[in-house]
């Protein structure tokens, strides 16, 4: 009998300089391999200038050995920049799931929008009283959208990687994205019943 084929996930974070695309790959990284007991790797890109420009951060999380650290055809595209969206949209497997920043992401015309899934990250880290933790915000949106890496481990990931008297604001932050997700995911699974 064959091996069977270890299951893997290839996930793109991309924004622009100053929100976080970095830091999330590195929390998603580490919530996969130091606490999932998964293999993982993590890859970043900037553009010319840091701040303001486009940046964006490329994890591959697997159950088996990566060969290859660099992601290719991802599965999970997060776009929280006009730029990124366009830039890295039609790289995204065909039952692939797109996550955006609705206020800062507008839609292409021909865009796909049963892969589309929208939550106001940037609105939501500012009604905490912290724009910073949109990224956060972010990751817990995901988080409820995915299942490849546990909700426990995300949570620890985030308390050893944001600075020290952040963690409350951050643990804030993840739980609002995550609420989020599991509306929109129960919202499309009533839908998809009727």
């Amino acid at each position: 009998m064959p091996a069977a084929t270890p299951k893997r996930d290839e996930v793109r974070f991309t924004g622009f300089g100053g929100q976080g695309m970095a830091v999330l790959g590195y929390i998603l990284g580490r919530a996969a391999a130091v606490y999932d007991g998964k293999n993982a790797t993590m890859t970043q890109s900037y553009g010319p200038e840091a701040r303001g420009g486009a940046s964006s951060s490329q994890v591959i999380i697997c159950d088996g050995p990566v060969y290859y650290p660099y992601v290719i055809v991802p599965n999970v595209m997060v776009a929280m920049s006009q730029e990124g969206y366009t830039k890295f949209r039609e790289n995204l497997t065909d039952d692939g799931k797109m996550l955006v920043d609705e206020d800062l992401v507008s839609l292409a015309p021909d865009e796909d929008l049963d892969r589309v899934y929208r939550i106001p990250a940037t609105r939501f880290a500012e009604e905490l009283g912290r724009k910073i933790v949109a990224n956060i915000v972010m990751l817990g949106f995901l988080s409820a959208l995915t299942d490849f890496v546990s909700d426990e481990a995300i949570r620890k990931a985030i308390a050893d990687s944001v600075p020290r008297g952040t963690v409350d604001l951050n643990m804030k932050a993840y739980e609002k994205g995550r609420a989020h997700g599991q509306q929109v995911a129960g919202d499309r699974s009533t839908k998809a019943e009727a």
